[in-house]
């Protein structure tokens, strides 16, 4: 074939023009590196937040070449929930993933964005923490590297990597061994208290240890911008600040209050990459609702990746951008060893709680929360009688709807719900959870034993949809259980005998928030409790027994649940047994046999934690019935 070459001369200016733009296109579809650091258990409690007392120049330097999400939330208000929702881009409920260490199974359908990433060339990278609340072999092997040593400067020539870098150094463990007040570099007498904590030393000082962590980890992120900075990489990064939720004082973390969800969220763009820039112009606040449900999809539209079907979450940067969504959703469900369930929804001014076991206090003893002396010195104080009426409610059991104006109070004490001139706004937010619940088909209508039991080791998203199982009508029995009132006991009788475990288990939760109102139906809920073959709706008959005087029975029922194999059955069953304040000689043995039967005392087993809370109360030591503690047990068992 004749071939004649085309003098640069000829080049017409319609030419250079096309050439200059497919230029600029090839430039546009450089891949840029992703950089996350990551710090745990603290709200945004930075400078560049308007927070007065924090010490964060590396952050706030960040924030002023960046952009700065003012309406940031976690879906959880706790890490492995929350890392959850972040490598899925799923909410967890979804999943059945919402209760703090599981290990269910994902959806097969899920992918897992930095996988996505490795497909497009990335090097991926995340050092050290992963908990994912996920079955591990699903997760293994999802990154390139993993752990202490993983750094992206392991990456082949030119490579564009993702890295995550996350610091321990404001996790809630940074509280539990006290400074003394000469060694804290902020002052305890200069702490501005949130109105629900008593105004104690311990508070204070745990207070000002924790502005230090918060100073220490904002020189760790200064040091890994620097590092960044050095490897040439700074001007091809985009950088993400962010913590995992919030934190860490009492009534914060594990709790979905702004303090325990809202979390400093700053991403920096290079100007290489300015395509990628929100509207904002860079040193911007942006008021656009964010959660962690979101980030997968947003890494993905910034590396040029398609976003999965499967995501629920909406990117907010990149070419995949979506419109702003309206809500913020989030979840609590068990706790550690403490079983609760709560889901909340946020416009940008309004929080909505909706809490689904209002028969249990705020202030369950989870023994994390309580190796940290505020946490103790707050119940010991209203024991006491020093608290006044809001520092009060911690302890004491919950209102089925909560709802705050976050901006005219930020603290959340005021619970409009109650208030008719916010009524509109209530029904508002009240549906907006209904109906996320549905769309989502939230598994913590089931009850986690049941949930176990119905999968068969099937992840719980795909059993549901598999099944076409009807969500929304557990959701709707649910909303009827935790509201109900004497005239809907026929209703509740009837599906007692369900064939149905999780209407059965609501039946019983019905009866259970009912109380003396029902007590009409004794020889009914003796029966149903002696048929019942689901432990958790059978724990909650028995304590429904309790309290309407049929101790004896319900004991021995309760009892029985200890010498469970399941340890969630046991679990669920202790933490009936203290809520009831039970100190009878056949719980205290049944209690004692059952931590012997499982080799003693030990951390790692969360029925174990509320053993020893129990015999704490019960003024019993592990040595005098024979029981061995393990990890530090033994130091912390007095306080």
């Amino acid at each position: 074939m004749f071939k004649h070459p085309l003098p640069v001369l000829f080049f017409s200016p319609l030419l250079i023009l096309f050439l200059s733009a497919c230029h600029t296109s090839e430039q546009n579809k450089e891949l840029p590196n992703i950089l996350w650091l990551v710090s745990e258990d603290n709200s945004p409690m930075i400078g560049a937040y308007g927070d007065s007392f924090a010490t964060t120049p590396n952050i706030d330097k960040l924030a002023e070449g960046g952009f700065l999400y003012t309406n940031a939330h976690a879906n959880a208000p706790v890490c492995a929930p929350a890392r959850n929702a972040i490598i899925t881009g799923m909410y967890s409920p979804s999943n059945g993933n919402e209760h703090m260490r599981s290990n269910n199974r994902a959806s097969e359908m899920v992918q897992f964005f930095p996988e996505l990433l490795r497909e497009a060339g990335y090097y991926v990278t995340n050092n050290p923490k992963e908990d994912y609340n996920i079955a591990l072999e699903q997760t293994d092997g999802i990154w390139h590297e993993s752990g202490n040593d993983a750094h992206y400067k392991n990456r082949a020539p030119g490579q564009p990597f993702f890295a995550v870098f996350n610091t321990m150094i404001t996790h809630e463990i940074s509280l539990f061994h006290e400074k003394a007040e000469e060694e804290l570099r902020h002052n305890p007498s200069e702490v501005d208290l949130p109105p629900y904590h008593p105004d104690t030393p311990e508070l204070r000082r745990q207070w000002a240890q924790y502005y230090d962590a918060v100073e220490e980890m904002d020189t760790w992120v200064g040091e890994k911008l620097r590092e960044l900075e050095e490897s040439g990489e700074a001007d091809n990064t985009i950088v993400f600040y962010y913590a995992d939720h919030g934190g860490v004082l009492p009534r914060s973390k594990r709790f979905v209050y702004e303090t325990g969800t809202r979390v400093p969220l700053i991403v920096h763009i290079p100007e290489k990459f300015s395509h990628l820039w929100p509207e904002q112009k860079t040193g911007s606040k942006i008021n656009r609702p964010v959660s962690f449900v979101d980030l997968a999809p947003t890494i993905l539209s910034l590396a040029g990746i398609s976003v999965p079907e499967i995501m629920q979450g909406r990117a907010f940067l990149g070419g995949q951008k979506t419109e702003a969504p309206e809500y913020v959703h989030m979840y609590r469900g068990r706790m550690d060893e403490r079983y609760d369930m709560s889901r909340a929804v946020r416009n940008g001014r309004f929080r909505y709680i909706r809490n689904y076991m209002p028969y249990r206090m705020y202030g369950q003893h989870v023994d994390f929360l309580f190796l940290a002396s505020g946490a103790r010195s707050w119940q010991e104080t209203c024991e006491s009688g020093g608290c006044n009426e809001i520092q009060q409610r911690f302890w004491n059991t919950k209102p089925v709807e909560e709802l705050y104006d976050t901006k005219n109070d930020p603290w959340e004490v005021n619970n409009l719900a109650e208030d008719p001139n916010y009524r509109k706004i209530l029904e508002e937010l009240r549906a907006a959870n209904r109906q996320w619940m549905i769309d989502i088909k939230d598994t913590g209508v089931i009850p986690e034993y049941d949930l176990l039991q119905l999968t068969g080791g099937e992840s719980a998203y795909d059993y549901l949809r598999r099944n076409s199982i009807d969500v929304e009508e557990w959701i709707d029995i649910a909303d009827k259980a935790i509201t109900a009132t004497a005239d809907v006991i026929p209703v509740f009788k009837e599906l007692l005998i369900s064939d149905d475990p999780v209407k059965r288990y609501w039946a019983a939760v019905a009866f259970r928030i009912l109380g003396e109102d029902g007590v009409s139906e004794i020889t009914s809920l003796k029966d149903a409790a002696g048929q019942e073959s689901s432990p958790f709706a059978k724990t909650i008959l028995w304590e429904t027994l309790y309290l309407l005087g049929e101790k004896e029975t319900a004991t021995e029922g309760l009892a029985e649940f200890l010498e469970h194999d399941e340890s969630m059955v046991r679990e669920f069953a202790l933490n009936a047994i203290e809520s009831l304040n039970d100190d009878s000689e056949m719980i205290q043995n049944a209690v004692i046999e059952m931590a012997k039967r499982t080799n003693g005392l030990q951390w790692d087993n969360q029925d174990h934690r509320i053993v020893i809370n129990l015999l704490r109360n019960w003024g019993i030591s592990p040595e005098e019935v024979g029981l061995l503690l393990e990890m530090g047990w033994i130091g912390n068992f007095a306080q």
